[in-house]
């Protein structure tokens, strides 16, 4: 008797014996898909994935800096990959949409005709809320962000995994049935050591049903910069640390690449002035004072003060130094020297 057949058969006498309804499904009757990305790796499609720090260290700033990129089919961080720009539904539930979010989103130059949120009377919205698949169907909607997190457990215990097993497990399926990657943005708890992993607020079954999850922080001895290090993934392998600048002087800027650990970043190995990155901020900040200087000599300083080449390309970005080719040599400068530059 073939597999089919049989399991054909145990159902019908299983559902005959019991009032259980189920039935049995073989992997060899399964077609496999492959996992489709909106930001590889860090933002899968028909997934969730949790974007966590400590408030006021810039998770909604780089959230809707991502929205701004989506809605005008520019490149992500990290990526030279254009593509169409898409719908993003943005539900936030502690600023006003009139005063906070909506100029937020102009003088980041979103595509505000492509940022849709919930306007709704009645119960508040929670993950498990049959609105949510019918926004994203309605919209076209390929993001949906809830942020924060935690306006949107409802009655639901944040501490109790049977109550977020039971949201998440909603969530997840409307995610996958509609294709739409899910963003939550989450406070972290007020613990001082331990993975990331487990410092997001409320059970560790919400970062357990996300697929990736990202977190913010500022950099200690320089707070204006803010790290995003990818703390989980489980679609692919874990992406480079990133990083971005939120300052009054520069407003935000992007970092491609940021040489720090997750541990670094939640100073439980202590990221000071005198961590590898600050050493290499004050090399690179003595070797061109009054001078630039051959790249090659840079890199031979660096290698023997024990400074890695990301960390000193990472010391680089964060001091603003270019590289300037000048009579078919490459320097690193301050100042404005002729030549052809290369960022």
């Amino acid at each position: 008797m073939c597999k089919r057949l049989r399991s054909f058969c145990y159902n019908l006498l299983g559902m005959a014996r019991s009032n259980n309804n189920y039935s049995l499904k073989y992997f060899d009757t399964i077609k496999s898909r492959k996992v489709k990305w909106l930001w590889y790796p860090y933002i899968p499609y028909g997934k969730i994935t949790i974007v966590q720090g400590d408030p006021g260290d810039g998770k909604t700033t780089f959230v809707l800096n991502l929205v701004a990129r989506l809605t005008l089919g520019q490149p992500l961080p990290h990526s030279d990959k254009k593509s169409d720009p898409i719908v993003v539904v943005y539900q936030n539930a502690e600023d006003s949409v009139e005063d906070t979010i909506k100029p937020r989103l102009e003088s980041i130059k979103a595509d505000c005709s492509k940022v849709v949120y919930l306007e709704y009377d009645g119960d508040p919205m929670t993950l498990s809320d049959d609105r949510i698949e019918k926004a994203i169907i309605d919209s076209g909607a390929k993001l949906f962000v809830f942020d924060p997190l935690q306006a949107f457990i409802g009655d639901a215990d944040m501490n109790r995994a049977g109550d977020i097993r039971a949201l998440m497990l909603k969530l997840t399926s409307v995610a996958d049935k509609t294709g739409c990657a899910v963003v939550l943005v989450g406070h972290m708890n007020k613990g001082t050591s331990g993975k990331g992993i487990y410092r997001g607020l409320g059970s560790i079954d919400i970062a357990a049903a996300a697929r990736s999850v990202l977190l913010i922080g500022r950099i200690k001895g320089n707070s204006d910069i803010r790290a995003v290090v990818h703390i989980k993934s489980n679609l692919a392998p874990e992406g480079e640390s990133l990083a971005f600048e939120l300052s009054k002087q520069n407003g935000f800027k992007w970092f491609d690449e940021y040489d720090i650990t997750q541990e670094e970043l939640l100073c439980d190995a202590g990221t000071t002035d005198d961590s590898k990155l600050g050493e290499a901020i004050k090399v690179l900040s003595m070797l061109l004072y009054d001078k630039n200087m051959l790249a090659t000599n840079i890199f031979e300083e660096c290698k023997n003060a024990g400074i890695g080449v990301r960390t000193l390309k990472t010391a680089k970005n964060i001091l603003g130094i270019k590289s300037i080719r000048h009579d078919g040599k490459w320097y690193w400068s301050q100042a404005n020297i002729k030549g052809k530059s290369n960022g």
